[in-house]
């Protein structure tokens, strides 16, 4: 496999670790991109339909990125993390959702990870009509009580409140306050222009381990059935828009999904954390308490949705064995079948990797932690 990009001294191993990925770990076309104290130590890509500037859909990796808009209207004085969702969006105000906080929002403990009747793709993207279902919905449970992961409701809630305080869609927010300022490829909502660049994505199976090379990690039970089953709050939650959309449909690309359509480089979400972080070129997103906030625990045990024990901080997971990353101090989140990105607080890392081969993974992909654990290995040998 021709593996193309660099790598800092030291880093080798990342290096290595990505090429066996393609090898042994059923990968199709990728990107892993790492930042070290504001500066790049590792990019590299390679693999079928991969070149340099390939964007790739990341799906719920966009998150991380759409969380950092309520922060920063927060950090600015426009927002309020503790007031509630209907001093800003009054008609959100029913069936005891009065109380449910802005920060209810980022923590997946608002109660509203499903909607009674799902959207179809087009009612999903007119800006409307997933707003107006959330503020119809009765929540799943005493909102603030517990959490349970709004998979794709997240971002219709967020968008929604950015454009009652903005007037700008939570993507055009983006771009113009992140993206920007920072020179990123990465949107929520891709300019026409920019269509030529999306990786095609495909659904691929990840290969058995070699006998002696470990155990795959198979799902537990509950979590299996949960899945199946077409009434749980599961499958409700990641079926609030049905039929889900063509992700390799250009239409997608240029709608806005806060919660799953989000398009990048590696080597922007690695750059995007990095300077939440600290200066980047002379950019610097987050304060130190706005780090400090966005990475605090607000939500962790059993999740209603996930059926797995979680932890998430305000709008990024956070480390877990359910969603393993660098070390207790990372803060950031997947993408479903592949897609990782992540900054680590004490390592001073900014993390990307993407992908364009969908394996059955929703937060601990295996060509994901192979790349962990040898940027782990790297800083280990550094130190």
């Amino acid at each position: 496999m021709d593996v193309q990009g660099s790598v800092a001294d030291g880093f080798e191993p990342v290096r290595e670790a990505f090429t066996r990925n393609f090898a042994e770990r059923g990968e199709l076309g990728a990107a892993v991109t790492v930042y070290r104290d504001g500066r790049p130590v590792v990019d590299l890509w390679g693999g079928e339909g991969w070149r340099r500037e390939t964007v790739q859909v990341v799906r719920s990796a966009t998150k991380g990125p759409a969380a950092a808009v309520p922060h920063l209207l927060q950090q600015r004085g426009k927002l309020d993390l503790d007031a509630p969702v209907g001093t800003y969006w009054p008609e959100f105000k029913q069936h005891g959702k009065e109380r449910v906080l802005v920060r209810h929002l980022l923590t997946h403990r608002a109660g509203l990870p499903a909607l009674d009747t799902p959207l179809t793709p087009s009612r999903a993207v007119d800006g409307e009509s997933g707003p107006a279902a959330l503020a119809a919905q009765r929540p799943q449970w005493e909102p603030g009580t517990a959490h349970g992961y709004h998979a794709l409701t997240y971002g219709w809630l967020l968008d929604e409140l950015v454009r009652r305080i903005t007037g700008l869609s939570l993507g055009r927010w983006l771009a113009q306050e992140i993206s920007g300022p920072l020179g990123l490829d990465l949107w929520i909502g891709l300019p026409e222009e920019q269509h030529h660049r999306v990786g095609e994505l495909r659904e691929v199976s990840a290969p058995e381990p070699p006998a002696g090379q470990g155990l795959r990690v198979r799902a537990k039970p509950q979590v299996g059935a949960a899945y199946r089953d077409p009434q749980s709050l599961t499958r409700r939650a990641f079926a609030a828009i049905d039929p889900f959309p063509d992700q390799n449909s250009p239409a997608h690309w240029s709608a806005e999904l806060p919660a799953t359509n989000g398009i990048a480089t590696a080597r922007s979400l690695a750059r995007f954390y990095a300077a939440l972080l600290d200066e980047v070129d002379g950019v610097r997103l987050y304060t130190p308490a706005t780090l400090t906030a966005a990475r605090s625990e607000e939500s962790q045990g059993p999740d209603r949705v996930l059926v797995v024990p979680t932890r998430f901080g305000l709008g990024h997971m956070l480390h877990s064995p359910a969603s393993p990353m660098l070390s207790p101090s990372s803060f950031g989140h997947p993408g479903r079948g592949g897609s990782l990105a992540f900054a680590d607080q004490d390592a001073g890392v900014g993390f990307g990797y993407v992908t364009n081969g969908l394996q059955k993974s929703v937060t601990s992909d295996p060509r994901a932690q192979a790349l962990v654990r040898a940027l782990r290995a790297s800083l280990r040998d550094l130190t």
